[in-house]
């Protein structure tokens, strides 16, 4: 099938305060899991799906990040990489795309760096390139049910109408829902944005009131990798297939 875009910002400029200590002398992208670097896992799913083009914004140790990304891009020269700095100033996950906007089509990926998972009988950039209807939708979040998502203790995020849209759980409950870290955008949702750093959350919070952001649940297994003690977890589970 055709993808909903051949672009895609992997986000990995952020300062990797839960991996401490892993991330003292290393910019979390950067730290290992199942013997390659957290960032591989999602450069690599890029590469499986056909997507030509990487955006990466980095900030912590910029220099280490940019040198893998450099000899990532000649090991794989069908993925076409590049850098959106922002050493002088982190600007977030909103700002970071602002910031990348000029280099992206419309729509594209985003996906974090720190991403792990498992695709079920289509990959995750063919399920939402599925959903996707750009006449109603501002972004399509990818998002998984609570047994499939392996080392994720929290109480859920999002809530889904029949209709895909998405609402936020409320404070004390649980939602059924939990954001993988993947959506597709398109550049409405970035339309009159804040100069300078600010989350994403603030661009979704809009699309909500307007009934235009949605989510489409995963088929396959996705894992949280925040902190040191999430590593050997998450490769025991992938060692098992």
């Amino acid at each position: 099938m055709t993808l909903a875009s051949d672009s895609a910002m992997v986000m990995a400029a952020g300062l990797g305060k839960r991996m401490r200590p892993l991330t003292a002398a290393r910019p979390k992208p950067l730290v290992a899991v199942a013997g390659k670097p957290l960032i591989d896992w999602s450069l690599d799913r890029l590469v499986e799906a056909g997507i030509g083009r990487a955006v990466v914004n980095v900030h912590y140790l910029a220099d280490a990040l940019e040198a893998h990304l450099g000899q990532y891009a000649h090991n794989h020269p069908e993925l076409a990489i590049t850098v959106s700095d922002e050493r002088d100033l982190l600007l977030e996950t909103g700002g970071g795309m602002i910031k990348a906007q000029g280099l992206l089509p419309d729509p594209f990926f985003c996906l974090n760096s720190d991403t792990i998972w498992l695709d079920g009988p289509k990959s995750a950039f063919a399920e939402l390139s599925d959903a996707w209807d750009p006449a109603r939708m501002d972004a399509l979040l990818l998002v998984v049910r609570h047994p499939v998502a392996h080392n994720y203790q929290g109480k859920g995020d999002f809530h889904l109408d029949p209709l895909g849209r998405i609402s936020r759980r409320r404070p004390g409950r649980v939602a059924p829902y939990i954001y993988t870290g993947i959506q597709l955008v398109a550049h409405r949702l970035l339309r009159e944005a804040p100069a300078g750093p600010f989350s994403t959350n603030l661009l979704w919070s809009r699309a909500m009131e307007e009934g235009r952001l949605f989510g489409w649940v995963h088929t396959g297994q996705w894992f949280e990798v925040g902190t040191p003690q999430a590593i050997p977890l998450t490769e025991a589970r992938l060692a098992r297939g």
